[in-house]
């Protein structure tokens, strides 16, 4: 096997190329549920090294984007429906707690940081960016346990909502509305009136919203042909 030969420092590194380029078939729903990631597919398609392949499939699966099975391989995760349903009440009650400590506590700063977020969102939904509108909705709630002060709350909600962004691409990969920037909108108006229980019902409500369309979706049968997907990356 021939190494992968050095790169200049203004190009991307083939591990990053590949990296990318799965990160974002999973994030835009092109690959489907269970469907493996072959090495020597994705080597042929990317033309890069079976090692390079491996590293990133490696990292993918340290992120919770892939499932790796010792002798099968990598595969796109497959959660039951239940699986879904314990990930999406897991946030439910840490949100719930995040936006307790928030309301009505919000400083100046954090407030023009939650709008300039909500607009950003209505940017990405207005330019039709299917990945970047999933990636700034995750992020939304991240940016309010950011806020919270809650370090340990903050990296367990990261993975939650990496998995439930992984959820939304798999089950309900085309649909773009702008109901995630309104909700999230209503959201920081009750945060920064101080009104708690229209803050709780919002989140909750956002969040049933978002579980019910994933769930709709699971199950359905789609097949990838990795050579088309990704040759020529």
């Amino acid at each position: 096997m021939t190494p992968d030969k050095d790169i200049p420092s203004n190009e991307t590194s083939p591990d990053e190329r590949v990296y990318s380029a799965i990160t974002s078939a999973l994030l835009q729903g092109k690959l489907a549920p269970g469907a493996q990631l072959v090495e020597r597919e994705l080597a042929a398609a990317f033309d890069c090294t079976r090692g390079t392949i491996r590293k990133v499939l490696a990292r993918l699966g340290a992120e919770g984007k892939l499932t790796l099975e010792v002798n099968r391989g990598a595969f796109v995760p497959s959660p039951t429906p239940a699986d879904i349903r314990a990930v999406y009440r897991a946030r439910q009650v840490v949100e719930a707690g995040i936006v307790a400590s928030l309301c009505n506590a919000l400083s100046a700063s954090a407030k023009r940081a939650l709008r300039a977020h909500v607009k950003a969102e209505q940017r990405a939904v207005k330019a039709g960016s299917v990945e970047e509108c999933v990636r700034l909705a995750g992020h939304f709630h991240l940016l309010l346990a950011e806020l919270a002060g809650a370090p340990d709350v903050q990296a367990f909600l990261a993975q939650l909502v990496a998995k439930t962004e992984l959820y939304k691409a798999l089950f309900d990969p085309t649909k773009l509305s702008n109901c995630a920037s309104d909700e999230h909108g209503r959201l920081v108006d009750a945060l920064e009136e101080g009104d708690l229980a229209t803050a709780l019902t919002a989140m909750r409500e956002h969040l049933a919203e978002l579980e019910a369309r994933v769930l709709a979706q699971a199950g359905g049968a789609r097949s990838n042909d990795l050579a088309s997907l990704f040759t020529g990356a």
